[in-house]
């Protein structure tokens, strides 16, 4: 059996000299003992999969609501697909696939339902209560939210994996670990490849109208798939492909990033004034415009509108009656509104929520047979 002291020899011998190696995390906040057989990264990922707020997202919208039908993305595969992408190019660059994978697993924790529409509802409804950002709320689920020991509030992650969930706040503090980098490189990867994917499935986006997208142009050339109307197979291959293409780009730019850079451990990442996680600038003039095009043709398609409207408003009326009647929040919410502020309660409340249950709990307050009340 192999204890931690020995895979931890492992990743000495086998990974880059510029990888963030588990022997040598930064620590928790709380100190506590390390497993005997786990990494301490590997101990982050096991707690990550284990909390609440893991399990919700097989229940909120990524871009279609979730009872919109069975084989649309979720916030939970999505996470997943970024997971993949995450351990499989952090494999090829000698990157530690652990850390890589733990970050992954973590960073769409803070979502809250319906998508990127509930987040900016949110946000406007936090305006002089701190607002609200996905990002932050993940960090906030694994440092204060999620308890599941009494000894410390939180997970009590290494320092290492809350500084990959650091996604925006870096000021003075440099670019993240190279498996962070790669997790943000990944999520996008993977949203913008089952996007196109799900957008075709559904029928708001066609073969014919992709092919004006420089992009599709150049992987339809690349696949031989032709035709204005595609076949089930042809679209597989299509989204089989692009995942091929944009994982063997971003693996083969980074790694001439990494190399040109001549860094030679972890801690040199962060003294760098970009980040070395990269496409080719062939491939990131491509992405740049398919995220043009998706805002435009997907994200704004009247009938994703219509489910962002509804999001909305159940979330503007669920906030507006908690606010004015906290006896509706389930008893550990209702005693931390003692220490916090109960904006910002209601607020976590809100964001744990998935779809379906915010939308039950919108019903059983405003039936559809009656007016939504005012609050």
């Amino acid at each position: 059996m192999l204890s931690r002291a020995d895979l931890e020899a492992r990743e000495a011998q086998t990974l880059a000299p510029y990888a963030t190696l588990s022997q040598w995390s930064r620590g928790r906040e709380y100190p506590e003992a390390e497993s005997a057989t786990r990494t301490a990264f590997q101990k982050d990922r096991d707690r990550v999969l284990h909390t609440t707020a893991f399990r919700r997202l097989e229940a909120k919208t990524q871009v279609f609501l979730n009872a919109s039908g069975d084989h649309y993305r979720t916030r939970l595969t999505h996470t997943l697909e970024v997971q993949q992408v995450a351990r499989s190019v952090a494999l090829n660059l000698g990157l530690n696939e652990t850390l890589a994978e733990t970050v992954a697993l973590a960073h769409d924790l803070g979502h809250p339902p319906f998508g990127h529409a509930g987040e900016r509802v949110l946000n406007g409804l936090m305006a002089g209560h701190g607002g609200f950002d996905h990002n932050s709320q993940a960090r906030r689920i694994v440092s204060v939210l999620e308890q599941p020991k009494a000894e410390y509030p939180g997970l009590n992650l290494t320092l290492d994996t809350l500084d990959g969930l650091n996604k925006h706040d870096r000021a003075g503090l440099g670019p993240p670990s190279l498996e962070a980098q790669l997790v943000d490189a990944a999520d996008a990867l993977a949203y913008t490849a089952h996007d196109l994917d799900d957008g075709l499935r559904s029928g708001l986006l066609s073969h014919a109208q992709l092919l004006e997208l420089p992009l599709w142009a150049e992987l339809s050339s690349r696949t031989g798939v032709a035709g204005a109307v595609l076949s089930e197979g042809q679209r597989r291959t299509l989204h089989r492909e692009l995942l091929g293409w944009l994982i063997g780009d971003l693996t083969a730019a980074s790694d001439a990033a990494i190399v040109g850079s001549g860094i030679g451990s972890a801690a040199a990442v962060q003294t760098l004034p970009a980040r070395l996680i990269t496409y080719s600038p062939h491939l990131r003039a491509l992405l740049r415009d398919t995220g043009v095009f998706l805002k435009e043709n997907l994200y704004r398609h009247w009938r994703v509108e219509m489910q962002v409207e509804q999001g909305s408003r159940v979330l503007t009326t669920l906030f507006h009656a908690l606010m004015q009647h906290p006896s509706m929040l389930p008893p550990q919410f209702r005693e931390r509104t003692e220490a916090e502020e109960l904006a910002r309660v209601v607020c976590d409340y809100l964001a744990g929520m998935t779809d379906r249950y915010a939308l039950d709990m919108h019903a059983s307050i405003a039936p559809p047979a009656q007016h939504a009340p005012h609050f």
